[in-house]
C-alpha cells in the first residue's frame, strides 16, 4: 500500500505537468478549454485522493529522503488540488471574455493554459518535499511561472504587477538561498550534497553552528517571507491580485501563499534544535503582527474586490505566522485549520470575481454595489466568502484565530495575544463594512445574458461550504491529530 501511495503522490503534480506538455504540442490551441476543464478534474481527483490518504495514515509517514508524504503533506496537497482544480475548471469561462494584447484568442488561451498547468505542477510538488534545498529550488519554479499568469492581459498596468512580483520575490528568495548557504557553512548540515538540507538530517543535526547558523535562520525566514506575502516586503501582493486573471489569483492567495509558509514551518521544527525556539517566536511572531497591523486600515477603506481580497491575505498570513511561531499543540491546530478555511473562503472570493468583473465592469476600479439586486448567487457567493474571511462564526476562521490566540497564551505571549485580538477585531469590522456596502443597494449595470458562469459559481460555491462546514466540524479535534503535532517535532 506504502507503493501505492508514492505512486499517487507522484501523479498529483505529474498530471498537470503532462497537461501543460499537451498545451505546447502542435495544433492544441483549439484543445485548450478542454485540456484546462479535463486536468482540473483528473489532477484535482488525484490530488483529494492523495491528501485524503495522508490525512488518514496520521503519523505514519512514508519518507525518502527528498520527498516526505505525511499529514502536513496531505493537508496542503488537498488545498492545492481544490483550489487548483476548481480555478481550472472554470478558467474557460474567464478566458471565453479575455484579450490579451498582441495575440490572438486561441493563441491566449494557450499560453494561458500551459502556464496556469505548470504552475499548477510545481507547486504540487512543494508540500511533498522533504529537502529545503529542493523546496527552494521549486519555489523560485513557482514564480516564474506565475508571474507570466500575473502579466496575462499583457497591458501596462498587469506587466508592471508582472514584473514586481518577479522581482521582489525572486529578491526575497535570493536572500533565503544566502541564508541556507550559510546553514552549510555553519556545520549544522551533516553529511554531503544536497542530500545534507532534508528537514530530517537538520533535526537531527541538534545544536551547532552558533551564531552563524542562527543569521542563516533568519535570513531563510526573511527571505521566504517575501514569496509569503508577509509584511513589510509584501508590497508585491496587491497589485498581483488585482492584475491576475480571477483563478489564478485564487490559486496564489488560496494555494500558493500557505505553501509558502509551510516551508518556512518546517525549517522553523527542523532548525528549532539548533538555534532555540525563542529566535523563531520572536521573528515569526513579529512579521505576523506587522502583517495584521498594515492590513487592518486598508480593510476600512473602499477599494475594487480583488484588491481588497489581497490586503485580507495579508492579515490572514499574519494569523498564520502568529500560530507558528508559538510552536505548540494549540497554535499549530489553528494554523492548520486557518490553511483549509481560508482556502475555501478566499479562493470562493476569487471565483466570484469572474462573473462580478462581467456584471460590474467598475469592481475592477472601486467597491462593488448592489450585487443582491444584480445578481442572488453572486451575492450569496460574496457573503460567504467575505463572511467567512472576517471570522463571522461558525466560520473555521472563528474557530482557527480562537486557537492560534490560545496558543499564544499558553506560551506566555499574553502580549502577542492581546494585540492580536484586537486586530482581528478591528479587520472584522472592516471586512463586515465591506459586506454591508456591497450587497444592497441600487446598481445602474444591466446583467448581461448567459447564465454559463453563475451556473458554474453556484456550483463552486456549494464545494467552498462544504469543505468550510467539514472543517468546521473537525476544528477542536485538531489539536490532537497528526497533523499538527507531526509540525512540532512529533506525530
Amino acid at each position: 500500500m506504502t507503493d501505492l501511495l508514492r505512486i499517487l503522490a507522484v501523479a498529483v503534480p505529474a498530471i498537470p505537468a503532462l497537461a501543460a506538455l499537451c498545451c505546447l504540442m502542435p495544433g492544441a490551441r483549439a484543445r485548450a478549454d478542454r485540456v484546462l476543464v479535463a486536468t482540473g478534474i483528473a489532477g484535482g481527483l488525484a490530488g483529494l485522493a492523495c491528501g485524503t490518504w495522508a490525512l488518514a495514515r496520521g503519523g505514519d509517514a512514508v519518507e525518502g529522503g527528498w520527498y516526505v508524504i505525511d499529514a502536513p503533506a496531505g493537508l496542503f496537497t488537498l488545498v492545492i488540488a481544490g483550489v487548483a482544480g476548481i480555478s481550472c475548471i472554470l478558467s474557460p469561462q474567464y478566458l471565453a471574455r479575455a484579450t490579451r494584447s498582441g495575440v490572438g484568442a486561441e493563441a491566449a488561451r494557450r499560453y494561458y493554459a500551459t502556464a496556469m498547468l505548470g504552475f499548477w505542477a510545481v507547486l504540487a510538488a512543494v508540500p511533498l518535499c522533504g529537502n529545503l534545498g529542493l523546496g527552494w529550488l521549486l519555489l523560485e519554479a513557482t514564480t516564474a511561472a506565475s508571474a507570466l499568469l500575473v502579466a496575462f492581459s499583457g497591458g501596462r498596468s498587469a506587466l508592471e504587477a508582472g514584473w514586481k512580483y518577479l522581482i521582489l520575490t525572486s529578491c526575497g528568495l535570493a536572500v533565503a538561498l544566502l541564508g541556507i548557504v550559510l546553514l552549510v557553512v555553519s556545520g549544522t548540515t551533516t553529511g554531503s550534497g544536497i542530500g545534507s538540507l532534508d528537514f530530517a538530517s537538520l533535526r537531527d543535526a541538534g545544536p551547532a553552528g552558533g551564531d552563524l547558523a542562527a543569521a542563516a535562520a533568519v535570513l531563510i525566514v526573511v527571505g521566504m517571507a517575501s514569496k509569503a506575502g508577509w509584511a513589510p516586503v509584501h508590497n508585491w501582493l496587491p497589485d498581483a491580485h488585482s492584475e491576475a486573471p480571477p483563478p489564478v489569483s485564487a490559486v496564489l492567495s488560496a494555494a500558493l501563499l500557505p505553501t509558502v509558509a509551510l516551508q518556512v514551518w518546517r525549517t522553523v521544527e527542523a532548525l528549532s534544535p539548533t538555534v532555540g525556539q525563542g529566535l523563531f517566536r520572536h521573528l515569526l511572531g513579529g512579521i505576523g503582527l506587522a502583517s495584521l497591523a498594515v492590513a487592518v486600515p486598508f480593510l476600512w477603506r473602499p477599494m475594487a474586490w480583488k484588491r481588497f481580497l489581497a490586503y485580507s491575505s495579508l492579515e490572514h498570513m499574519g494569523v498564520i505566522a502568529i500560530g507558528i511561531a508559538m510552536q505548540n499543540d494549540l497554535a499549530a491546530a489553528g494554523v492548520c485549520i486557518h490553511v483549509a478555511g481560508h482556502a475555501a473562503a478566499k479562493a470562493l472570493g476569487f471565483w466570484a470575481a469572474t462573473p462580478l468583473l462581467r456584471y460590474q465592469p467598475s469592481a475592477g476600479r472601486r467597491p462593488p454595489r448592489g450585487l443582491l439586486r444584480l445578481d442572488p448567487t453572486l451575492a450569496v457567493s460574496v457573503i460567504v466568502s467575505a463572511g467567512a474571511l472576517s471570522g463571522l462564526p461558525p466560520s473555521p476562521l472563528f474557530a482557527s484565530e480562537l486557537l492560534v490566540i490560545a496558543g499564544a497564551v499558553r506560551a506566555d505571549a499574553v502580549a502577542f495575544a492581546a494585540v492580536t485580538a484586537v486586530l482581528l477585531a478591528l479587520g472584522f469590522i472592516g471586512i463586515i463594512h465591506v459586506l454591508i456596502e456591497a450587497v444592497p443597494g441600487r446598481v445602474a449595470d444591466r446583467r448581461p445574458r448567459g447564465p454559463g458562469a453563475i451556473r458554474l459559481l453556484r456550483g463552486a460555491c456549494v464545494a467552498a461550504l462544504a469543505a468550510m462546514g467539514v472543517v468546521a466540524a473537525l476544528a477542536f479535534t485538531v489539536p490532537d491529530a497528526a497533523v499538527a503535532l507531526t509540525l512540532l517535532g512529533g506525530g
